[in-house]
């Protein structure tokens, strides 16, 4: 699909009206009406791309397949701190957890095997402690189905604090 520029025009007040004589009248009524369309179309399209923007900046992402919805958690803040971010939090059983690496690496996820839903093998959802994202964008991607409550750390910075914690409803 090709795309469309309209540039707006302030130059027109509403209600206004154009002189033209009569046999381009409809000519332009028909040109006026496809323009109307496109620009409906292009102010939808912003509004999709807006509503994204809007998702990311609020911590939820858009997951690749279907429309799963994602949460996306932090490792090391902006200001330089050791911490999940947020660090304590709810999801819908189901719903993937995206660890996203900021700064502060290397971090990892493990969660704690006595801190997890009996029945629940952690390493299964853990990465192993050797195990680093070393780079600003790295991601760890957890979906758990089973409700509870999930206790998680950074193994190289536990000891600084860097632990979190997830309640699956």
């Amino acid at each position: 699909m090709a795309s469309v520029t309209i540039p707006s025009f302030s130059g027109l007040k509403a209600g206004g009206t154009i002189p033209f004589p009569k046999a381009t009248t409809a000519k332009f009524a028909a040109a006026a009406l496809t323009a109307s369309k496109l620009a409906v179309r292009a102010s939808l399209k912003d509004l999709g791309v807006a509503a994204v923007a809007a998702a990311a900046a609020a911590g939820v992402v858009l997951a690749g397949n279907g429309n799963a919805m994602a949460i996306q958690i932090t490792l090391g803040g902006d200001d330089g701190s050791l911490a999940f971010i947020p660090q304590n939090f709810e999801v819908p059983a189901g719903e993937k957890i995206v660890f996203f690496n900021n700064a502060g690496f290397p971090h990892n996820v493990v969660f704690d095997e006595d801190e997890v839903p009996a029945g629940v093998d952690a390493t299964k959802i853990s990465m192993s402690e050797e195990d680093l994202l070393n780079a600003k964008g790295d991601t760890y991607v957890v979906t758990s189905t089973q409700k509870g409550t999930y206790s998680f750390y950074c193994a190289p910075h536990q000891g600084a604090g860097m632990v979190g914690k997830v309640t699956v409803k």
